[in-house]
């Protein structure tokens, strides 16, 4: 099949790179893939995709896949679409929808940034990776990585979550533990480039990752038969995934295939443990400063510095979205309430967006009837430590009081 990229571009001054080498990022900043539109559309339509398979791998006209390479795969993508009636009349959103990223093979939604990253370094030869995460991203790379037959070096901060810690051991990555935060292992993997010879595969300092979670966008336009919703509530991080979606709703747009061409609004939440987007976006600021001594139990949250602040601020003032910094105290019960709800296993950072939601249908930035998407990027059960168990203990089973049960 045929590939339609036609050159990556800086994000940061327009830069135009060749796409047929490998490619890291310009003055420091990342790089977006750019593709010959026209002739994508000449191509393929929606009607084309619905027959295929039910994997992100549908859109390939629109993904960096080269001509002929084969994708180190587990068959992502085409994650469900759920509405949440119980939970949206809790809140007062009448049309409430959870995209549950839970459902993917490493259980969030980093595998399908990795499913590309790990495609395109197989297709370049790359053979050591090496990645700073807060969780998620190093099992995915650890398991994308195995399944290329890639050497994987993960980093991640000493309290990350233990079943992220388990995973990336299992699929026999080298895991280090490191005392600090993301962006110390960050600089890690940095200086390790060159003595180790490994390429970094940190947020955004590759093309390719974006490009996968740029699919979550696509899905979701055609799951909502190609008419978007009026707002999303993303939990962000590195912002990789509101970055990616935004670039595939203006490609999509281009393309001509949205029945509407109102765009969401971009609603990028955090935690007020760290929350360097919110303050840069109430600032009117394009870059954020730095976040000092980050914490929250979403881990996925903890990115005291993103090199895609600009990116990510961009997107959110370009659909007219906000971004919200929620009390980090709440995000746990939140969480328990959400999953007893509707039974979806929302990770804490899902459980953000659901408080987002909360306080902007007060603040009247969100209507009641509005169409809403919050994406659960992660599942719950990856976050044992979250939600501590006080669980009572029957002694005697053959003695047991039934009238106290439900007490």
């Amino acid at each position: 099949m045929k590939s339609f990229v036609t050159n990556l571009e800086a994000a940061i001054d327009g830069t135009v790179l060749p796409h047929d080498v490998i490619q890291t990022t310009h003055e420091d900043r990342p790089l977006w893939v750019r593709y010959d539109l026209d002739a994508v559309g000449r191509a393929i339509d929606p009607d084309r995709i619905a027959g295929r398979p039910p994997s992100l791998w549908r859109y390939r006209e629109l993904l960096p896949l080269p001509d002929r390479a084969q994708p180190v795969t587990f068959g992502e993508g085409m994650t469900p679409l759920l509405q949440t009636p119980r939970l949206g009349k809790r809140i007062g959103l009448g049309n409430l929808w959870v995209k549950d990223e839970s459902q993917l093979p490493t259980g969030s939604f980093k595998s399908r940034g990795l499913a590309m990253a790990v495609t395109m370094a197989n297709h370049f030869g790359i053979r050591r990776m090496a990645i700073p995460t807060a969780g998620n991203a190093g099992g995915a790379l650890a398991a994308y990585g195995a399944r290329a037959g890639m050497e994987v070096f993960v980093f991640m901060p000493r309290d990350t979550p233990v079943i992220n810690q388990m995973e990336c051991v299992a699929a026999g990555s080298k895991v280090f533990l490191v005392d600090g935060l993301i962006t110390d292992c960050g600089a890690i993997v940095k200086r390790g480039i060159e003595p180790m010879g490994w390429f970094d595969c940190s947020t955004l300092k590759e093309p390719y990752r974006l490009e996968g979670k740029k699919t979550m966008g696509l899905e979701l336009a055609e799951q909502s038969g190609w008419q978007l919703p009026d707002v999303i509530l993303y939990p962000t991080g590195g912002g990789t995934g509101l970055i990616g979606m935004w670039k595939a709703f203006q490609e999509l747009r281009t393309l001509g295939w949205l029945r509407r061409d109102t765009m969401p609004r971009m609603i990028a939440v955090q935690s007020d443990g760290c929350a360097p987007i919110p303050r840069a976006f109430e600032a009117g600021d394009r870059f954020a400063k730095p976040w000092e001594n980050a914490r929250t139990c979403a881990s996925g949250l903890r990115v005291p510095a993103a090199v895609g602040d600009f990116m990510i601020l961009d997107a959110i003032r370009e659909s007219g979205g906000v971004a919200v910094a929620v009390p980090e105290e709440l995000i746990a019960g939140a969480m328990v309430r959400a999953i007893a709800e509707e039974g979806i296993s929302l990770c804490p950072e899902a459980a953000a967006c659901v408080l987002a939601s909360e306080r902007l249908l007060r603040d009247g930035r969100i209507k009641p009837n509005e169409r809403v998407v919050l994406f659960n990027t992660g599942a719950a059960t990856k976050y044992v430590e979250t939600v501590p168990l006080n669980l009572p203990v029957i002694d005697d089973p053959t003695a047991v009081d039934y009238a106290t049960l439900a007490l």
